[in-house]
């Protein structure tokens, strides 16, 4: 089925979004068990804890015994309260991760406290659009602390002035009032956003379907079954097997029935444009290791060429490490979510 879809549900009692294209799952989030993991974006007041000497780094103190790790030290008291945001996902048993550069994140508007200016996303190049959001900008900020920024999203194109103004004001006063929020104990501020959430804020789609009966509307379940199963289809008959150990996830690529001298290069190829999807739709992340088909080392710079353009959409979060001795390919992701075969197991 051509177009794209939005379906909002819930699996086994946790709120749950799929983002379809053309009838193939290009997204999906599903809420943890509470307490299982503070979701990225989550605000903590925190307490400074104690220097980690030699690897540049603190722990602090969360509420209820739990700790987090902030890199970088500069000015850090111990046992001063101090604002931090979640970052990504703690690998179990692991500490928190955080940052004191806080983002208050929103359909449109991002406010950036320590980040002054006014900045507007690149995709938009109009520039009677650059005007006028230019304008909601400045008044939407007007007043406000001289050490706030804002950023408008990409998603403010074409959208009503009201809207925007809106999201805004919103964000701004969420800001303004988690930073007026210093003193005291460590405490949970603001919670990180949930699958609904996260799918309004972040996705866009011809379709948005909410109704009771989303999921079964679109076939969700049947797409998330295939998202859990190891081993994934390619194109041209070649299949990968993508499996989680507790140290890395591996990627294995097998030509299938093709042996052609071209066979190896086309899957490989295959998993390269397609891997970024695959990992996100199973919350799969951290060190990513692929044992690609073989192939002559002069075709790497070709595979290498597809990988880039296929993780160009997750930016910062990915970095392309590069070969290994045994010819293998790694890959490090931020863990934004938890594997959804965790979650929902």
């Amino acid at each position: 089925m051509k177009g794209s879809v939005i379906a909002l549900g819930e699996i086994n009692g946790h709120r749950a979004a799929a983002l379809i294209r053309d009838g193939k799952l290009d997204d999906f989030l599903v809420d943890a068990d509470d307490g299982l993991a503070p979701a990225p974006g989550s605000i903590f007041r925190a307490k400074g804890g104690r220097l980690l000497k030699g690897m540049g780094g603190a722990l602090l103190d969360l509420p209820n015994g739990e700790q987090a790790y902030l890199r970088g030290s500069k000015g850090l008291k111990p046992g001063a309260p101090m604002l931090v945001q979640v970052t990504h996902i703690a690998e179990e048993g692991k500490a928190v991760p955080v940052t004191t550069r806080l983002l208050f994140k929103s359909k449109y508007a991002i406010v950036t406290p320590d980040a002054p200016g006014l900045n507007i996303s690149r995709a938009i190049s109009d520039d009677d659009e650059l005007l006028r959001l230019h304008d909601l900008a400045s008044a939407g900020m007007d007043g406000a602390d001289e050490t706030f920024g804002l950023i408008l999203r990409s998603a403010c194109e074409g959208t009503s002035d009201d809207d925007i103004a809106d999201d805004i004001a919103a964000m701004r006063d969420l800001a303004e009032a988690v930073a007026a929020d210093i003193d005291g104990q460590p405490e949970l501020l603001t919670s990180g956003p949930d699958a609904w959430d996260a799918a309004w804020r972040d996705w866009t789609a011809d379709v948005l379907d909410d109704s009771d009966d989303a999921f079964e509307n679109h076939g969700v379940m049947e797409l998330v079954d295939t998202a859990l199963s190891i081993k994934a289809p390619l194109t041209g008959g070649a299949f990968a097997y993508i499996e989680q150990t507790r140290a890395m996830v591996t990627v294995d690529i097998n030509t299938g029935g093709e042996f052609s001298p071209a066979a190896g290069l086309k899957a490989n190829i295959a998993i390269a444009r397609d891997l970024s999807r695959q990992l996100r739709v199973r919350g799969l992340a951290g060190q990513i290791v692929i044992d690609l088909a073989p192939m002559p080392k002069k075709e790497r710079r070709q595979f290498e060429q597809a990988l880039k353009a296929g993780f160009k959409s997750d930016g910062g979060d990915v970095v392309l490490a590069g070969w290994t001795p045994l010819g293998n390919f790694e890959i490090q992701k931020k863990r934004t979510r938890l594997p959804i075969a965790n979650v929902l197991r």
